[in-house]
């Protein structure tokens, strides 16, 4: 039986994805086609943030690869994760076939990840400048406070004496 779906002039079908338009089609495990970015609010519940979660990143495993010559006859150099790698570290971030073996990585999900990751680093950045800039500023204070005890040594020393001696 050959599973094979074909819909014509799809590749011909140049389409860029610019603007507030776009859409991305997604296929499930079942065969459904659909929008795959929908992002609204009203299709979500649950809704919390996501905390320490995406450190889930740190146990994944980027790697070069090319894809079997019967899915790719050109050999091309690949990059990305290998999905069932994936699912050891983080289950739900692959895609799972009919028979519920890891079949892809949900990219666009750890793109959402790797922001979160992001803003955190970016916090702890924003924290230690402030820290920095905090001691720098003491730092120039007692610099300040040093060259007037400096100073006040150098008045205390007072003019050169000279003793006469008596012989």
């Amino acid at each position: 039986m050959d599973a094979s779906c074909f819909i014509g002039n799809v590749y011909s079908n140049n389409q860029p994805v610019v603007g507030n338009d776009p859409d991305y089609v997604t296929v499930t495990s079942a065969g459904r086609l659909g929008r795959g970015n929908i992002s609204s609010r009203r299709y979500k519940h649950d809704i919390k943030p996501m905390a320490k979660t995406s450190e889930a990143l740190f146990g994944l495993k980027p790697a070069s690869f090319r894809y079997n010559k019967e899915y790719d006859a050109t050999q091309t150099l690949a990059f990305g994760l290998i999905a069932e790698e994936v699912a050891e570290v983080y289950p739900d971030l692959v895609g799972r076939n009919a028979r519920g073996q890891p079949e892809s990585v949900r990219y666009d999900q750890i793109n959402a990840m790797l922001l979160n990751e992001f803003l955190k680093e970016h916090r702890t950045v924003q924290e230690l400048k402030r820290e920095i800039a905090g001691l720098s500023a003491k730092i120039k204070e007692q610099d300040s406070r040093i060259e007037k005890v400096n100073d006040l040594l150098e008045l205390s020393k007072g003019a050169p004496r000279t003793i006469a001696s008596s012989r």
